[in-house]
C-alpha cells in the first residue's frame, strides 16, 4: 500500500454540495446527500497530497461513534493518526478516508461500503453484538481540515462496551458516560463537537 500522502482517496466537487445545499455543522439528511454524491459522474480518486489543501473537492470520510447504553467510545489522536492537524484531540470517531485501493477504483456506493469496513476492521477490534446505522454528515467550513472533508456519521450501537483499539494512534481510549464528554466538550475535534450536540445528545 502507498504512503499516506500518495494515496490517491475519493473526492467529490464541493459545488455538488453547493447544489444540493451547503449547510455548517450536522445534518440528519444523510440519504439525500449521499445518494446524489456518491455517483460515477461525481466521484474521482485524487492523490492525497493534492486534495489536502484544495477546497474546491470533498474527501468523504466515514464516521462511526460507538454507543452502549449511556456511555460512548473515545479516544486522544496520536501522530500515527493520518490528519497532523487533529493530533493530540480528543476524537469520538473511528473511521477514514475512502482509497482507490478498496475497490479497485470503482465509482460506486459500494466503494463507500468497503472503506468503512476496511477502517473499522483496521482501527478497533469490536467484541460484542451490535447495530450500525447511517445517522447524518457533517460539513465543517469553519477549519482548513474541515473545508476539505465532509463526514458521514454512523452511529454503532453496542449490547456491550468491548472496543479495543488496534493502532497506537487511539491513544487514552475507552468508555466514557455522556455527561462526561459534554463536560470535556472543548478538548474534541470540532467534528466530535458536533456529534456530542446532535448524535449524543439525541440518544
Amino acid at each position: 500500500m502507498s504512503s499516506k500522502s500518495s494515496e490517491r482517496v475519493l473526492v467529490v466537487p464541493a459545488a455538488a454540495l453547493d447544489r444540493l445545499g451547503r449547510f455548517q455543522g450536522y445534518s440528519p439528511d444523510a440519504e439525500r446527500y449521499l445518494s446524489a454524491l456518491l455517483v460515477p459522474e461525481l466521484m474521482d480518486y485524487q492523490p492525497r497530497s493534492q486534495v489536502e489543501t484544495d477546497p474546491s473537492l470533498k474527501q468523504i470520510i466515514p464516521y462511526v461513534v460507538f454507543r452502549c447504553g449511556h456511555s460512548a467510545f473515545c479516544y486522544t489522536r496520536g501522530e500515527s493518526q493520518g490528519e497532523s492537524r487533529l493530533h493530540r484531540l480528543r476524537s469520538l470517531g473511528v473511521g477514514g478516508h475512502v482509497a482507490h485501493d478498496d475497490a479497485d477504483g470503482e465509482r460506486s456506493r459500494n466503494a463507500y461500503e468497503l472503506a468503512l469496513k476496511r477502517e473499522l476492521d483496521e482501527e478497533v477490534a469490536v467484541s460484542s453484538p451490535g447495530r450500525i446505522r447511517l445517522v447524518g454528515l457533517i460539513n465543517d467550513d469553519s477549519t482548513p481540515v474541515g473545508q476539505v472533508h465532509l463526514g458521514v456519521i454512523h452511529v454503532f450501537d453496542l449490547d456491550q462496551p468491548n472496543v479495543k483499539p488496534r493502532e497506537a494512534g487511539l491513544a487514552e481510549s475507552g468508555f466514557l458516560p455522556f455527561q462526561r464528554i459534554a463536560a470535556l466538550r472543548g478538548e474534541f475535534e470540532t467534528w466530535s463537537q458536533f456529534c456530542i450536540d446532535s448524535v449524543l445528545e439525541n440518544a
